[in-house]
């Protein structure tokens, strides 16, 4: 059996965005209840980091995008590591 994948989001806890990563997870989790293996939370002190991983992959950098992604945005960024043959229903059809 393959190993569940693992999604780490790296927040900046000084600029308070924990309830952002939280509930960021928790979609992540709801979407992708049977694919997921594991959501990690993880503060830094560094300022303005808010980042996505899976598996120790990058797959969102709000430093590198000058923003924070869409939640659509990162459910298809998701889904395209995690299970890319799964149809997400109105999260596919871009605006």
């Amino acid at each position: 059996m393959p190993k569940s994948p693992a999604v780490e989001i790296t927040y900046c806890r000084l600029c308070k965005w924990g309830l952002r990563a939280a509930w960021m997870a928790q979609e992540l989790l709801s979407t992708f209840a049977e694919e997921i293996g594991s959501v990690t939370l993880t503060p830094d002190a560094t300022g303005g980091v808010f980042e996505v991983r899976i598996d120790g992959e990058l797959i969102w950098s709000r430093k590198d995008e000058g923003r924070f992604p869409d939640l659509a945005e990162l459910k298809r960024l998701a889904r395209d590591r995690i299970a890319p043959d799964r149809s997400l229903g109105h999260v596919d059809k871009k605006s």
